[in-house]
Protein backbone atom coordinates (compact mmCIF):
# COMPACT_ATOMS: atom_id res chain seq x y z
CA UNK A 1 0.00 0.00 0.00
CA UNK A 2 3.00 2.74 0.95
CA UNK A 3 4.18 1.77 -2.99
CA UNK A 4 0.57 2.97 -4.09
CA UNK A 5 0.77 6.32 -1.85
CA UNK A 6 4.46 6.87 -2.84
CA UNK A 7 3.95 6.02 -6.81
CA UNK A 8 0.89 8.39 -6.29
CA UNK A 9 2.98 11.35 -4.82
CA UNK A 10 5.90 10.92 -7.46
CA UNK A 11 3.74 10.81 -10.30
CA UNK A 12 1.23 13.58 -9.36
CA UNK A 13 5.06 15.98 -8.42
CA UNK A 14 6.27 15.32 -11.74
CA UNK A 15 3.58 15.95 -12.99
CA UNK A 16 3.11 19.14 -11.57
CA UNK A 17 6.41 20.24 -11.90
CA UNK A 18 6.19 19.87 -15.84
CA UNK A 19 3.30 21.44 -15.82
CA UNK A 20 4.70 24.45 -13.80
CA UNK A 21 7.72 24.04 -16.42
CA UNK A 22 5.21 24.58 -19.51
CA UNK A 23 3.62 27.59 -18.33
CA UNK A 24 6.99 29.15 -17.82
CA UNK A 25 7.51 28.61 -21.68
CA UNK A 26 4.49 29.20 -23.26
CA UNK A 27 2.49 32.05 -21.13
CA UNK A 28 2.53 35.31 -22.84
CA UNK A 29 3.81 37.99 -20.47
CA UNK A 30 6.18 38.44 -17.25
CA UNK A 31 3.09 38.84 -14.74
CA UNK A 32 1.29 35.39 -16.28
CA UNK A 33 4.69 33.10 -16.26
CA UNK A 34 5.06 33.72 -12.87
CA UNK A 35 2.32 31.44 -11.98
CA UNK A 36 4.25 28.38 -13.90
CA UNK A 37 6.84 28.23 -10.71
CA UNK A 38 5.21 29.69 -8.04
CA UNK A 39 2.49 27.42 -7.81
CA UNK A 40 2.84 24.16 -9.89
CA UNK A 41 6.60 23.75 -9.46
CA UNK A 42 6.03 24.44 -6.11
CA UNK A 43 3.73 21.64 -5.09
CA UNK A 44 5.23 19.51 -7.40
CA UNK A 45 8.66 19.25 -5.77
CA UNK A 46 6.97 19.79 -2.51
CA UNK A 47 5.10 16.23 -3.64
CA UNK A 48 8.20 14.48 -4.36
CA UNK A 49 9.90 16.03 -1.36
CA UNK A 50 6.90 14.68 0.85
CA UNK A 51 7.44 11.28 -1.50
CA UNK A 52 10.85 11.35 -0.31
CA UNK A 53 10.35 11.89 3.34
CA UNK A 54 7.93 9.33 3.55
CA UNK A 55 10.09 6.74 1.99
CA UNK A 56 12.90 7.44 3.76
CA UNK A 57 11.05 7.75 6.95
CA UNK A 58 9.65 3.89 6.15
CA UNK A 59 13.01 2.52 6.07
CA UNK A 60 14.80 4.03 8.89
CA UNK A 61 13.56 4.32 12.80
CA UNK A 62 13.40 7.60 12.89
CA UNK A 63 11.52 11.21 10.44
CA UNK A 64 13.43 11.90 7.71
CA UNK A 65 13.65 15.74 8.80
CA UNK A 66 16.19 16.68 5.85
CA UNK A 67 13.48 16.58 3.12
CA UNK A 68 11.03 18.33 5.43
CA UNK A 69 12.90 21.30 6.26
CA UNK A 70 13.68 21.82 2.73
CA UNK A 71 9.86 21.60 1.64
CA UNK A 72 9.15 24.08 4.63
CA UNK A 73 12.04 26.37 3.05
CA UNK A 74 10.66 26.00 -0.90
CA UNK A 75 7.04 27.02 0.30
CA UNK A 76 7.75 29.76 2.39
CA UNK A 77 10.38 31.03 0.37
CA UNK A 78 8.76 31.03 -3.46
CA UNK A 79 5.89 33.15 -2.82
CA UNK A 80 7.85 35.53 -1.20
CA UNK A 81 10.24 35.84 -4.15
CA UNK A 82 7.53 36.09 -6.72
CA UNK A 83 5.51 38.90 -4.59
CA UNK A 84 9.04 40.81 -4.85
CA UNK A 85 9.23 40.27 -8.58
CA UNK A 86 5.72 40.82 -8.95
CA UNK A 87 6.38 44.38 -6.98
CA UNK A 88 9.86 44.90 -8.94
CA UNK A 89 8.00 44.31 -12.41
CA UNK A 90 5.14 47.03 -11.31
CA UNK A 91 7.75 49.50 -9.98
CA UNK A 92 9.25 48.85 -13.65
CA UNK A 93 5.75 49.73 -15.17
CA UNK A 94 6.48 46.42 -16.80
CA UNK A 95 3.47 45.54 -19.72
CA UNK A 96 0.98 42.81 -19.47
CA UNK A 97 -1.40 41.79 -21.84
CA UNK A 98 -4.24 41.62 -19.31
CA UNK A 99 -7.04 44.67 -19.64
CA UNK A 100 -7.23 46.85 -16.72
CA UNK A 101 -10.35 46.34 -14.93
CA UNK A 102 -13.23 49.21 -14.77
CA UNK A 103 -14.87 50.22 -11.84
CA UNK A 104 -18.23 50.77 -12.87
CA UNK A 105 -19.06 52.94 -10.40
CA UNK A 106 -16.63 55.20 -10.91
CA UNK A 107 -16.84 56.61 -14.69
CA UNK A 108 -14.22 57.12 -16.59
CA UNK A 109 -13.02 60.73 -17.10
CA UNK A 110 -9.24 60.09 -18.93
CA UNK A 111 -7.61 56.54 -19.90
CA UNK A 112 -4.49 58.38 -19.20
CA UNK A 113 -5.68 59.11 -15.86
CA UNK A 114 -7.09 55.62 -15.15
CA UNK A 115 -3.65 54.14 -15.97
CA UNK A 116 -1.72 56.92 -14.19
CA UNK A 117 -3.93 56.24 -10.91
CA UNK A 118 -3.56 52.35 -11.17
CA UNK A 119 -7.44 51.60 -10.28
CA UNK A 120 -6.94 54.07 -7.19
CA UNK A 121 -9.88 55.99 -5.44
CA UNK A 122 -7.62 58.93 -4.58
CA UNK A 123 -6.90 61.46 -6.76
CA UNK A 124 -3.08 61.36 -8.51
CA UNK A 125 -1.06 64.26 -6.40
CA UNK A 126 0.57 67.76 -7.98
CA UNK A 127 4.23 67.98 -7.71
CA UNK A 128 4.40 70.49 -4.62
CA UNK A 129 8.07 71.63 -3.23
CA UNK A 130 5.87 71.13 0.23
CA UNK A 131 5.76 67.31 -0.47
CA UNK A 132 7.89 65.62 2.03
CA UNK A 133 7.35 62.22 0.95
CA UNK A 134 10.17 62.64 -1.46
CA UNK A 135 13.41 61.72 0.08
CA UNK A 136 14.97 64.64 -2.39
CA UNK A 137 15.20 68.20 -1.30
CA UNK A 138 13.32 70.84 -3.63
CA UNK A 139 15.58 73.01 -6.18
Amino acid sequence: MLEYFLSFLILTGAALTFIGSLGLLRLKDFYMRLHGPTKATTLGVGSLLIASAVFFSSRDAGISLHEVLITLFLFITAPVSAHLLAKAALHLNLHSHARIPVNPARPVEDKDSEIAGAGSTAPAKENSSTDMSSPHKPV
